[in-house]
This record gives structure tokens, C-alpha cells and sequence, in this order.
């Protein structure tokens, strides 16, 4: 038998799953999310994990959550670590409890992993406390649905509660909940938010009262996942709101470098508030070749992935001893950190060519100086060694792969903005279009010039361009962008 996690993954915001839900998602063999999850969460997981998709729009389950039990069952006697990823938290109004009596009636080993509500997040990232001092000394959360009998909450009781009422999945009762509150002795003019989409980066905010709230929301067509919030603390949003101030807000920014460096990135869009989404156009992976350094009197590195590569490749790190090392940008030096070596130079200008012309000054006349480089890259070696009588020597020990997709389309319908950080990637993009054109509404970011050039050569305009060639350096450029539009 294997074992089944029951995991809250809580609202939406990817840095609000708990560390014990993380390292759940990263040990699983299988995971079965619903939609409220973050895609982010699960490009945590084993690259060879199952993934389950069950999800469920505005109702209660019904047939779909018998599904969810004989799932999580078969692949837990599959002898498999299964995760049940959920959105928010598994007994808030999650079903957890019935998947636990599906998992004891099978006699499976399982752990629940609270996660944060959304009853108590959401409004917290719009603005909302549910309780603050002299205003509301207590919160209610309540489901915004009737059960399968048709029964109905107790109005004429919950009207008269002092603190604030949170609904969760209430939209379509709207009407009823607002209608009925008012019937039972709450004041029409009784403050209500909705919040749509909260604590992610589409989230939207309606205030009304008790009495205007339902034709708002009708005007403005919300839709699931939506919560409702009632009572005096929706006045403080003005004051107290915050996550729709984060520079990147509203922004969807479509992510293409290769996988993991995607998920890395996405990562820090989505702390400044925007929307990631990933569709790596390029895949890096080693070459079948190997290294011969013995007679370098320098090595280069012109990327990360050299780094990587080249200490994958390498059997004993101290025939590095007599061995001068080089690197371009702050990245590249920073992966060399990680094997306890310091470069001897990294010239300020992030160009293979500067960091060829820099290994002067630590080489003489006829010596061998190795460039680490990928399959694709533009390094001219044989220039450089008529240039400057030493004997620059390419090792080309990784390649990048271009990666052509047919879904183009879905992925760039609500992007805002476009992330180039390769000219590989960039003619992917292009080549995934095929005879489609690039829409002129979505901008483009470049992360320097040789990049821009191979946009421009498709003659596509380039809306920002990183000062610093580096990720860091991009997102910086792109936050300054949002920030003075």
C-alpha cells in the first residue's frame, strides 16, 4: 500500500503553500488537483510524477467526487505516494472528510496538511481584515450553497450576528443571501464585498451594500472562484489594501526559457504580484562529449549551464589548480560560487568577446584557452586566436534545443507581455506562430541586444530591454516599466 497526503494548497498565491504542502508535492508519485491550483505548485513535483487532473466548477461534486475517492484509493494501492492537492484548506468547505472515509474504508495510511482558507486570505489580500478592534470581535464562514436536501441556512440567527459573514462559493445564491439577511433585520446598507479571483493576480474587488451588491455583480459578471464578505470591515479596504499595489498586478507575462529556469523565473513574477505563465521554447541538455582541459591555461564560461555542465563532466575538481578562470555575468559567477571556486576576472560588459579579450591579461602568446560554451553559441574562436596569438578552443558540451509547440495559441491569448531571454527562444516563438502573426498588443522584453537584434530581425518591436543581461536585470526593467506606465 502506498500512502495519500490530503494537502490544502490554500487560495491561489503560490508562497502561501506550507512547507510541509511543498515537500508533499515534491514527494509524490502522483498528485490529483482540482482548478484552484496554482500551476506554479505543481512544476514542484518529480518530473516523472503523475498528475490527475480533477476539477470541479460552482457545485458541490457530486458524481466527480466519488471519482476523486476511487482515484486517490487505486493509486495509493498502486503502492504510490499520492498527493490530493487542494485548493484552500481540505475541511473548509473541501470534502476532505469524505475522501479520509473512502481512505479508511481501504484501509490507506494518510496525513491531512492544512492549508490556508481563503475564508480569512482572500480578504486579507483586498484589503479586508474579518475582524479589527471596535469594528467586528468575531467572523462567520458559511457556505454559499444549500445542501442536496435543499436546506437553507438559518437567516433569522445568522442576521443578528455581530461579526463579520464570510460565504464561500455563494455567488450563485447571491441574491438569496443578500435578500434574506435583509428579510431577517440586517441593514440594507450593511457593507458587502466580492472578491474574484483573490490573492491572484486577476483578482477583482466589487463594494456595494446588502441592497446594491446583487446588481454590481451582475453588472460586472463575476464569476467563480468568488467569496463574499459582510459586514463594517469592508470600509477599511481603502486603507489597508496592498497586494493590488504590487508593481506587476493584472500583468500576465508569458515565460520561455528552458523548463526549470522558467519555473524559477515565474517564481519571481509572481512575488511582484503578476501572472506567470510557462511555455518553455528551448530545452538545454549535455553533449555525449568529453572534456579535455589539460593543457588550458584558462577555461571560460559564457553562461550558467557551461557551469553546470562542465562540473557534471569533471571527475576531480583539483586539476583545476594552475587553471585561470573567467566568467560572463553575475549569474555565471554566481554558479561558480557554488562549487567553491572564485573567478579570476569577469569583465563588466556581458560579451563572450569582452571575456575573451579580458584572458589577455592572465595568458601569453600560444597558450591554450578553452571556451565552455553550447552547440549554438556565436563564439568565434578562430578570430579571436588570429587576433590575439593564443589558441582559443571552443567545448561545446551542451545543446539547446529549440521546442516547437501547437498550442500557441491558448497559451498567449491573455499575455500581456512576452520574456525573451535567448535568440533561440525567440525563433521557437516564431516557428510555433508558423503563419500566424505576432499580435502587436502583447510587448515584448528582451534581455539585451543580441536578443533584441534577432526580435527585430523578424520585425517585431522590442517594448523593453534589460540594462543587465541577466533574469534579474530583465524583471528589473520590466517592473520599472509597469511602474511609470
Amino acid at each position: 500500500m502506498g500512502k495519500v497526503y490530503i494537502v490544502g494548497a490554500g487560495p491561489g498565491d503560490l508562497e502561501l503553500l506550507t512547507l510541509k504542502g511543498k515537500r508533499c508535492v515534491e514527494e509524490a508519485h502522483c498528485i490529483v488537483y482540482d482548478r484552484l491550483v496554482n500551476p506554479q505548485i505543481l512544476s514542484l513535483a518529480q518530473r516523472e510524477c503523475e498528475m490527475i487532473y480533477l476539477g470541479k466548477g460552482n457545485t458541490e461534486g457530486g458524481v466527480i467526487q466519488d471519482e476523486i475517492n476511487r482515484t486517490i484509493v487505486e493509486k495509493a494501492k498502486e503502492g504510490k505516494i499520492v498527493t490530493r492537492l487542494k485548493g484552500g484548506d481540505p475541511f473548509v468547505f473541501g470534502r476532505g472528510g469524505e475522501e479520509i472515509l473512502a481512505l479508511n474504508e481501504a484501509e490507506i495510511e494518510f496525513e491531512v496538511v492544512p492549508g490556508i482558507t481563503s475564508s480569512i486570505s482572500v480578504p486579507s489580500y483586498s484589503g479586508i481584515p474579518v475582524t479589527h478592534r471596535n469594528i467586528a470581535r468575531s467572523f462567520h464562514v458559511f457556505t454559499g450553497h444549500t445542501s442536496k436536501e435543499g436546506d437553507w441556512h438559518n437567516f433569522d440567527a445568522i442576521a443578528k450576528l455581530e461579526g463579520t459573514l464570510v460565504f464561500l462559493m455563494g455567488i450563485k445564491n447571491l441574491d438569496l443571501i443578500a435578500g434574506d439577511l435583509i428579510k431577517y433585520g440586517k441593514s440594507p446598507a450593511t457593507p458587502v464585498a466580492i472578491i474574484e479571483k483573490g490573492s491572484t493576480s486577476k483578482q477583482r474587488v466589487m463594494v456595494g451594500t446588502l441592497e446594491t451588491i446583487v446588481e454590481i455583480a451582475k453588472e460586472e459578471k463575476v464569476v467563480p472562484p468568488a467569496i463574499i464578505i459582510i459586514g463594517e470591515v469592508v470600509n477599511l479596504r481603502s486603507e489597508f489594501n496592498w497586494f493590488e499595489q504590487l508593481p506587476l498586478f493584472g500583468k500576465n507575462i508569458l515565460v520561455t526559457r528552458d523548463y526549470k529556469k522558467s519555473v524559477e523565473f515565474a517564481y519571481e513574477i509572481e512575488k511582484l504580484g503578476g501572472k506567470a505563465t510557462v511555455l518553455p521554447l528551448i530545452n538545454i541538455e549535455p553533449l555525449d562529449i568529453e572534456l579535455d582541459i589539460k593543457d588550458a591555461k584558462a577555461i571560460l564560461f559564457n553562461s550558467q549551464n557551461g557551469v553546470k555542465t562542465f562540473f557534471e563532466k569533471l571527475d576531480d575538481v583539483r586539476v583545476l589548480g594552475d587553471k585561470k578562470i573567467g566568467v560572463v555575468g553575475i549569474k555565471t559567477y554566481e554558479e561558480l560560487l557554488k562549487h567553491r571556486i572564485k573567478p579570476d576576472f569577469m569583465p563588466e560588459e556581458y560579451l563572450g568577446k569582452r571575456l575573451a579579450e579580458e584572458s589577455l591579461n592572465f595568458t601569453e602568446e600560444g597558450d591554450k584557452i578553452l571556451f565552455i560554451t553550447s552547440d549554438i553559441s556565436p563564439i568565434n574562436t578562430q578570430e579571436w586566436s588570429k587576433e590575439h596569438n593564443r589558441n582559443f578552443t571552443a567545448a561545446r558540451i551542451f545543446k539547446t534545443e529549440k521546442v516547437i509547440t501547437t498550442d500557441i495559441d491558448d497559451k498567449i491569448k491573455e499575455v500581456d507581455l512576452i520574456t525573451f531571454l535567448s535568440s533561440s527562444a525567440v525563433d521557437a516563438y516564431m516557428e510555433s506562430l508558423g503563419d500566424k502573426k505576432h499580435d502587436s498588443k502583447i510587448k515584448i522584453a528582451s534581455i539585451g541586444k543580441m536578443t533584441t537584434k534577432s526580435i527585430k530581425s523578424y520585425g517585431l518591436e522590442v517594448e523593453i530591454e534589460a540594462k543587465t543581461s541577466t533574469a534579474q536585470g530583465l524583471l528589473a526593467e520590466i517592473k520599472n516599466y509597469y511602474i511609470n506606465l
